[in-house]
């Protein structure tokens, strides 16, 4: 569901549910009679016009003789709010998903996305919703596209091709996926026809190529089937080395799927 715990009126609203069920909220407002509510700011912080606006919704637009202005996950308001979403793709879809992404950052990479997406056929709604997941714990919520630390650690890792000095460092996580040592820029630049050994930063200052990067990571190492048997610590663990422990945030990738599955109606 797109939410984990309850929003509203004595809900817990948890930050990332807030967010999520405000967009939501926004996304239905056509189904409002004139005049509508104003949309919501989706900051993830409850208050009156968040409550209101649930209110509003079940009370007029489900049409239920009263509310408590509160929504549970998989009750009935939260159905409706999903059923009523308009057709297609967009960016605040996108946004549901990942509720506590900056609205630019979403704008920034949603083409991207798209046509990345679609030239790798990361197409179907399982292969999709785990790949957004994926890239959205490994991004940050897209606000990174470069690892933070020095890449000083990777120094002399055979295992990722690190041969020569400054390897760690020049070939450090980059790309929605933490494309990370020699190896894999050899790889993804032999693939493309560009070379990244040349230019590394690219992964990062890119938006398509941070996208294609990731695309690329996922083809290459065989993530459709894994996504397709809907098994997301598997997939987890070819992306991240590990299936769990602190280290993989895997509770924040589940919540990232169960978002996406809901989003796309799954």
């Amino acid at each position: 569901m797109c939410i984990a715990f309850s929003v509203g009126r004595g809900g817990r609203n948890d930050l990332a549910d807030v967010a999520a069920l405000q967009i939501l909220l926004n996304l239905n407002m056509a189904h409002f009679p004139e005049p509508r509510p104003h949309a919501l700011s989706t900051d993830g912080r409850i208050g009156p016009n968040t409550i209101n606006a649930i209110i509003a919704f079940e009370t007029v637009v489900m049409g239920q003789a009263e509310s408590d202005g509160i929504v549970a996950p998989g009750d009935a308001t939260l159905r409706a709010l999903l059923a009523g979403l308009p057709p297609g793709p967009s960016e605040e879809k996108l946004a549901v998903v990942l509720p506590l992404a900056l609205a630019s950052r979403i704008t920034t990479f949603y083409d991207p996305l798209v046509q990345g997406m679609t030239a790798y056929g990361i197409t179907s709604p399982l292969q999709m919703a785990h790949f957004l997941a994926q890239i959205g714990l490994e991004s940050g919520n897209f606000l990174y596209t470069e690892e933070l630390a020095s890449g000083a650690a990777y120094e002399g890792r055979k295992d990722l091709g690190n041969s020569q000095d400054g390897d760690g460092v020049r070939y450090k996580g980059r790309g929605l996926i933490q494309l990370t040592g020699r190896n894999n820029y050899t790889a993804f630049s032999r693939y493309t026809g560009v070379d990244y050994l040349a230019h590394p930063e690219l992964l990062a200052s890119d938006p398509l190529v941070a996208v294609d990067a990731a695309c690329w990571f996922w083809k290459d190492r065989g993530l459709a089937p894994l996504a397709e048997q809907d098994d997301v610590k598997a997939v987890t663990k070819r992306i991240n080395g590990l299936a769990d422990g602190p280290h993989t945030h895997l509770d924040a990738r589940i919540a990232n799927l169960n978002r996406a599955k809901a989003v796309l109606g799954l």
